[in-house]
């Protein structure tokens, strides 16, 4: 082991040393954001070799797509707890699952926006397998359980549901970054809340 890798792994925690490369990925994302995020600034920022990230990862890409979603999940992570099926009313939940989609996708679009020049960053991303643990995947399986237990019409649409649910934040997300004339105010929560209920509510 050279000296310059085993001083890096003094400061992993017991991690691997691909756990350690992501996780420096990951703060620097936090703290300058993805544009004109090289390998050199994360080896200098591990500790490490140039080279030493290609024994751990095919390429840059990989790196920075595994960092990508490691910083999701840490947003996702301070957000808190979604409510859970059966509690509360569907309505609030509803609107307490609309409220973390928007307050996520506003916080993780400025490190998609830096990487909207890298499309090969963002497929690799796309690609990773998040087992369904990730915001939307939450929602739809909250709206299929309230579904099978009686809380929603029992042929509610609730894949449908989720996606305009989602969409909405999408939309956020792609005003703040595309050109458009006029301003457009984004709607209420409780409005859109209110307009998928009566698709799918009993």
């Amino acid at each position: 082991m050279s000296p310059r890798k085993a001083a890096a792994l003094k400061h992993t925690d017991g991690r691997s040393l691909r756990e350690h490369l992501i996780d420096t990925a990951v703060r620097l994302i936090a703290e300058q954001g993805t544009a004109g995020l090289t390998v050199r600034a994360i080896a200098r920022a591990a500790g490490v070799a140039d080279g030493v990230l290609y024994n751990h990862f095919a390429d840059k890409e990989e790196l920075l797509a595994n960092a990508l979603r490691a910083h999701v999940r840490a947003v996702e992570a301070e957000l808190g707890e979604l409510p859970e099926p059966g509690t509360g009313t569907v309505e609030a939940n509803l609107r307490e699952h609309l409220a973390y989609g928007l307050a996520l996708h506003r916080a993780i679009l400025p490190a998609f926006t830096g990487l909207l020049a890298q499309p090969e960053v963002l497929a690799r991303f796309g690609e990773l397998d998040g087992h369904g643990d990730d915001w939307r995947g939450q929602l739809r399986r909250y709206l299929r359980t309230e579904r099978a237990l009686g809380r929603l019409a029992a042929g509610a649409r609730v894949d449908a549901a989720a996606a305009m649910l989602v969409g909405i934040c999408h939309e956020t997300v792609l005003s703040a970054l595309l050109p458009h004339t006029g301003t457009t105010k984004a709607p209420a929560v409780r409005d859109v809340v209110e307009a998928v209920l009566d698709g799918i509510a009993k």
